[in-house]
């Protein structure tokens, strides 16, 4: 029997209550939509000025140091002899302090109204004509779009970007960026490649991370789309939408480019899915050649640096965290940006990123 201290069990106990609180507000209708609108911000307002003093990733250093220094303490502990039990417990209470940080931070935006109903959007059944709809005028402003990125200012795409947020994040109900909030390089670059991550935020700092591998034309899409997160965005589909507008709704070419260069692998598998072999051909061949010459030299510059073994892995592991943290469609969640934009393509008030009709 594991005898426990009067201070670690005030710390238990403390510790149980919050869980309660997390699971609690999870589990209530707009539980999740009250603390983003009001405990979020409070997080946001004292972790980002925090974290910006940091040239490097203290999320990812917290991290990597936290499994580092799971894995010696065990090791350490069995050497020593130390009772196991009294070893697994410590151990047990370190990572339920982890995600009770995790979930306090910002992990319970997860929980938030869906898009619809906290952007007061009408839903647009989604059909393959509405598709074909939306194909024929997303595809004209692609082309429209193209030119050529051989280079990117990426402190000034970044700046850009925030200077456009402030309007959406009005509409769709999410912080702004404040003078404090930039990117982190990642710690491990090369294995995020490995695994093909472009970007992600760091919940426990609010730190969002880009990949310095990154092509010139994926770059503003991708800072849109992590900014989206910090700012109160779980949805991957959501932070796509977010990143398509705010690009498309730029006065940078480059910028508006990505935005609807990036869209383009999920309009991709919409069309797989929806349109017959003969109909799907002939739309590609409507696609501009320029714009087909990035997508195969993006395709292979990304294979290129991709490890199949671990790529799989990761895949798996974050279809599950996405599934067990209310998107029940997992990974599948970034493709369905198209229901969404098909839905907003009809709602589009006044002022609001007009550079959907670019």
């Amino acid at each position: 029997m594991i005898n426990l201290s009067g201070k670690r069990r005030i710390r238990l106990i403390l510790l149980a209550s919050l869980l309660i609180l997390l699971w609690v507000v999870m589990g209530i209708s707009g539980g999740g939509e009250v603390y983003a609108r009001r405990i979020y911000p409070l997080f946001y307002a004292l972790l980002t000025p925090f974290s910006s003093f940091f040239p490097f990733s203290i999320g990812d250093c917290f991290i990597y140091g936290s499994i580092t220094g799971l894995l010696i303490y065990l090791v350490c502990s069995l050497f020593r002899r130390k009772p196991f039990g009294k070893v697994l417990l410590n151990m047990v209470e370190y990572l339920a302090w982890v995600y009770v940080w995790f979930y306090l931070a910002w992990g319970l935006n997860y929980f938030r109204q869906d898009f619809y109903r906290r952007t007061q959007t009408p839903y647009a059944s989604y059909t393959v004509d509405s598709f074909r709809s939306f194909l024929t005028d997303y595809t004209e402003k692609l082309n429209r779009s193209y030119v050529s990125v051989p280079t990117l200012d990426r402190e000034q795409v970044r700046e850009e970007i925030g200077a456009l947020y402030p309007t959406l994040a009005k509409s769709f109900h999410l912080l702004e960026p404040d003078a404090y909030l930039r990117s982190k390089p990642m710690l491990f670059t090369s294995l995020m490649s490995g695994v093909g991550v472009l970007g992600y935020i760091g919940p426990f700092f609010l730190e969002y991370h880009i990949n310095s591998e990154l092509l010139p034309e994926q770059y503003p899409f991708t800072c849109a789309h992590e900014m989206a997160h910090v700012l109160g965005v779980s949805s991957e589909a959501e932070a796509n939408l977010c990143a398509y507008l705010i690009c498309t709704g730029a006065d940078d070419p480059a910028i508006r480019f990505s935005g609807y260069f990036s869209l383009l692998p999920y309009v991709l598998d919409n069309a797989c899915r929806l349109l017959g072999e003969k109909e799907f051909g002939e739309w590609t061949d409507c696609i501009r050649s320029e714009v087909k010459v990035a997508y195969r030299d993006k395709a292979a510059y990304w294979q290129a640096r991709y490890n199949p073994v671990i790529g799989k892995m990761q895949d798996v592991a974050y279809n599950l965290f996405l599934k067990g943290n209310n998107i029940p469609s997992g990974q599948k969640n970034y493709s369905e940006v198209i229901g969404l934009l098909i839905s907003f393509s009809r709602y589009r008030p006044n002022g609001l990123m007009q550079g959907v009709s670019r």
